[in-house]
């Protein structure tokens, strides 16, 4: 990993480096959705010191940091497996968990803080959201990538697709990765943080730790999608074309 500057994007750095993941969750910096902005920018609108957060990108580079699996040279239907694996099956296991205790505080506490309706409510529609898109991904998109990939190595043209190009469908899986984003982000946003309050009941609590773990999820796999599979899918795609 090369040192990096002010000047490079979230996204290119935590590209080279997945370690630097770890560095961006920890400062709260969206490098999957807002990935394209240079680090300046992304620490200036969040009031952060960019000298803090170069001097936490240096000790990754140090070794510092626990590295994280790059999925970067891994084949397309490998990268897709990992991302049904364990970031669908993760929204799937904790969409069920945490929708009846959004549910149960919002009852109990909503009178008098009635930003916990708001986020029952927000939640509940988050779901049926990310219900549509794992289906559209995993029935649609995915399998379009996997023929794609499978036509490359037995030296076919590209599979014919019911939505013109792959770029369609994965402009609009972006789309929707930027909405639960923007989410997640608003529930942070009126919870200071997920940071229960004294009053706060351990429903409360397992609620705004579950809802922290979850954004932090996301954004791993919407970094995995938007960053690496979608661009080289579209790279595939383009480069099969070019050769009927």
């Amino acid at each position: 990993m090369t040192d990096p500057s002010p000047n490079v994007t979230l996204r290119s750095i935590a590209l080279e480096d997945p370690a630097t993941i770890r560095v961006f969750e920890n400062f709260q910096l969206d490098y999957c959705c807002g990935g394209n902005r240079p680090l300046a920018a992304a620490c200036a609108e969040k009031g952060l010191n960019v000298q803090a957060v170069l001097n936490a990108l240096a000790a990754v580079k140090a070794g510092d940091e626990a590295a994280q699996e790059d999925w970067s040279q891994a084949t397309l239907s490998a990268l897709m497996a990992h991302i049904v694996a364990t970031h669908h099956l993760y929204i799937r296991q904790e969409l069920p968990r945490l929708l009846p205790m959004a549910e149960k505080v919002a009852a109990k506490h909503g009178p008098a803080h009635p930003e916990f309706q708001r986020i029952a409510k927000r939640l509940e529609q988050e779901a049926e959201n990310l219900t549509s898109h794992l289906y559209k991904e995993e029935s649609i998109l995915f399998p379009y990538i996997e023929a794609l990939e499978r036509s490359r190595k037995n030296e076919g043209g590209a599979p014919h697709g019911c939505f013109g190009t792959v770029e369609n469908p994965i402009r609009m899986m972006m789309m929707e990765h930027e909405a639960s984003g923007a989410a997640l982000e608003a529930m942070r946003e009126v919870t200071q943080g997920f940071t229960p309050g004294a009053w706060a009941c351990p429903t409360t609590v397992g609620l705004l730790h579950g809802l922290a773990a979850f954004e932090r999820d996301l954004h791993r796999h919407v970094h995995l999608e938007n960053n690496l599979l979608f661009p080289r899918a579209i790279a595939l795609e383009s480069q099969m074309l070019a050769q009927r």
